[in-house]
């Protein structure tokens, strides 16, 4: 290329590198002003994979603590914050873990081998960055990829097996991964930090799920520490969910619910390759309600009552339903000699990744949305909810 050429592409490029930072910084400027999108950016960024939920839950225990009337724990690690002293008992569900691994084991040459934790899609697994979280901070790592150089024709085309993949730290032995302070059994994360894309309201980060469950309990918790309801709430931040619902159980054997409503991720249909039948949500549409999904049916009547305070506060209201799909309502159901349920989601793209992209008019409505219902949840309209007696007419 001529200096000419050349000097010519920098004349075209640089005032659109000038503007992208103009807009970085505005998008910075406006931000920092935002307690609600730093409440996001703090919960997304925190480390946080099933098992290891530490790191969120001194987040949670932090936000919670000026408006609760007592913070209690149950045997697995779920934060359990109160308020209120009589009742129906509600509890509110979101669940601090995320995907991601722990470390199997170490190569004679320094290479490591990871341990999925959760429902990881492979595609998503290859050449990504990681946080390994070792006892002397955590330590930058990547999955490794065949090089297309040397690649067959076969191999181009092929989704690599977790099992054939390795995290790279840079180490040329096992003495060098262990002078950097990572052993077998320390957890991984994704490196995927908080972004507002391009100015719009539309947020990409990783941990998504369930982190943005987690920032619906907090600002609702803010909203009824200075609000009249008829009720007990009980917030559970619960652990272990990606591997097995385990904390919903156990918070659930703790609490006692009468009713419960879990919040989750949804699953969106407006992007390329999503077919009519698989799912039913779009970003910016509202909050979603789950009319079935493979782990939970919903109570019927608790659906209606969702419909109808929706409507009354005119909050926009998408349904879904979700074959391939589980989530703490199914563990909080069974709890308890049975307990009335309902799964309420944010709609999100690209669940389960390093690269989750959700929208902030769908979290805001949300707040309102739970905000407004716990308000209804009073003792006759909860009796009405776990009556299951036939009708005599």
């Amino acid at each position: 290329m001529t200096r000419a050429i050349f000097a010519a592409l920098l004349f075209l490029v640089a005032p659109v590198c000038a503007s992208a930072q103009q807009n970085r910084a505005s998008a910075a400027a406006s931000e920092k002003n935002d307690a609600t999108v730093q409440l996001l950016k703090k919960l997304v960024n925190a480390p946080g994979p099933s098992g290891f939920e530490e790191p969120v839950a001194k987040i949670m225990v932090e936000e919670m603590k000026p408006y609760a009337a007592k913070i209690t724990y149950d045997g697995l690690g779920s934060v359990i914050a109160t308020q209120g002293s009589s009742g129906p008992r509600i509890m509110l569900d979101a669940h601090m873990d995320e995907l991601g691994g722990l470390i199997r084991r170490i190569t004679p040459s320094g290479f490591l081998s990871m341990q999925m934790l959760g429902g990881w899609f492979d595609q998503a697994l290859v050449d990504q960055r990681w946080w390994i979280i070792g006892s002397k901070g955590p330590v930058l790592a990547v999955t490794g990829i065949r090089d297309v150089h040397i690649a067959s024709p076969e191999e181009r085309t092929k989704v690599f097996p977790r099992d054939s993949l390795y995290l790279d730290i840079g180490a040329r032995s096992a003495d060098d991964v262990r002078a950097m302070g990572v052993e077998p059994g320390d957890p991984v994360v994704p490196d995927s930090p908080f972004e507002i894309l391009n100015g719009s309201q539309n947020y990409l980060a990783k941990a998504w799920d369930d982190r943005i469950g987690l920032a619906v309990m907090i600002e609702v918790m803010h909203r009824l520490a200075h609000a009249a309801h008829a009720n007990q709430v009980f917030y559970a931040s619960t652990v272990q969910e990606e591997i097995g619902l385990r904390g919903a159980i156990t918070a659930s054997d703790v609490i006692k619910p009468d009713v419960a409503i879990a919040l989750e991720v949804g699953i969106v249909k407006d992007v390329p390759g999503v077919k009519p039948e698989e799912a039913q949500e779009v970003l910016g549409g509202g909050p979603g309600v789950f009319l079935w999904d493979a782990s939970e049916l919903p109570n019927r009547k608790f659906v209606t009552l969702v419909e109808n305070v929706a409507a009354a506060n005119s909050i926009p209201l998408q349904y879904d339903l979700i074959t391939g799909y589980g989530d703490d309502s199914a563990a909080i159901q069974k709890s308890n000699g049975g307990v009335p349920t309902v799964n309420l989601v944010v709609p999100t793209r690209y669940t389960h990744s390093h690269n989750g992209i959700l929208n902030r008019g769908d979290f805001d409505h949300m707040v309102d949305l739970v905000t407004a219902l716990i308000e209804k949840l009073d003792a006759g309209t909860v009796a009405n909810l776990r009556n299951f007696a036939p009708s005599s007419e």
